[in-house]
């Protein structure tokens, strides 16, 4: 009786494990087709790529996760997009502290021609010098570049530092080239779009936007006089060359110009 009692409980438990097991297979099988983890890229028809953590798709649109945390994603359409490509970028060499942006700062403004306490205020205002930082938006890293903005600048990963400092730099150096040097305009552009600065022929009235730009000229304001009367205090000016002179009639152009802007 005690080997006819085994007999008849083997199948049942081998049949309940047999359930669970096809159970456990199907459940990872759904995971694996809704979810994809690991740092790759969404190429889309238009030629545009963007970076991402994980995607999942929902619906007719694939949505996009930009950093590890769930709050930050964007939602493409699933038929916009061609392929997907895993991201084989090297880490970043710069660490991913605030006292190394400086030094990264001093060294891209530089390539740029650009005050390096302009790119600073700009960095403070968007993420606080935070590499990891992602908007609800879905603006990346240390000058929150949306992603579209940084395929455009050629950035392939907005959370290096190096790479974000410099596409946001020159995309900067652009708005100013492109305003004639009014940052007020420039910077309005950088935050709200060159779009609405053309629409409302100047600062749009967003309550976003005007703090933003007020936030960015006080800090920069402040970083000048502050610098003038250090420069006010030494008795002998060290001697410039003459791009080096251009350079400083633009610097000092910006912060003659910009007015506050109430928001």
């Amino acid at each position: 009786m005690k080997n006819h009692r085994l007999l008849v409980r083997s199948p049942v438990l081998s049949g309940g494990t047999r359930l669970c097991r096809q159970m456990l297979v199907s459940a990872c099988f759904l995971c694996l087709t809704s979810f994809a983890f690991g740092a790759e890229f969404a190429v889309l028809h238009n030629g545009f790529s963007i970076r991402h953590e994980r995607r999942e798709l929902v619906g007719s649109v694939t949505r996009l996760y930009l950093s590890t945390e769930s709050s930050g994603y964007v939602d493409v359409p699933t038929a916009d997009i061609d392929h997907f490509e895993r991201d084989l970028t090297p880490s970043a060499p710069v660490q991913n502290t605030p006292a190394a942006v400086p030094d990264l700062v001093t060294s891209t403004s530089g390539r740029y021609h650009l005050d390096p306490d302009l790119v600073n205020s700009v960095i403070r205002a968007e993420s606080g010098f935070n590499a990891k930082a992602v908007s609800p938006k879905g603006a990346q890293g240390l000058m929150q570049l949306m992603p579209s903005t940084a395929s455009k600048l050629g950035v392939s990963n907005a959370f290096d530092p190096r790479a974000n400092v410099d596409g946001g730099t020159r995309y900067l150096r652009e708005l100013l080239e492109r305003y004639n040097f009014d940052l007020l305009k420039a910077l309005a552009a950088y935050n709200a779009g060159p779009a609405r600065v053309q629409q409302y022929h100047g600062v749009p009235p967003y309550y976003e936007t005007r703090a933003y730009v007020s936030k960015i000229v006080r800090d920069f304001n402040r970083k000048k006089l502050a610098e003038r009367k250090l420069n006010a205090g030494k008795n002998a000016a060290p001697k410039s060359g003459p791009r080096t002179q251009k350079v400083a009639r633009q610097n000092s152009a910006l912060a003659s110009t910009a007015q506050q802007v109430s928001p």
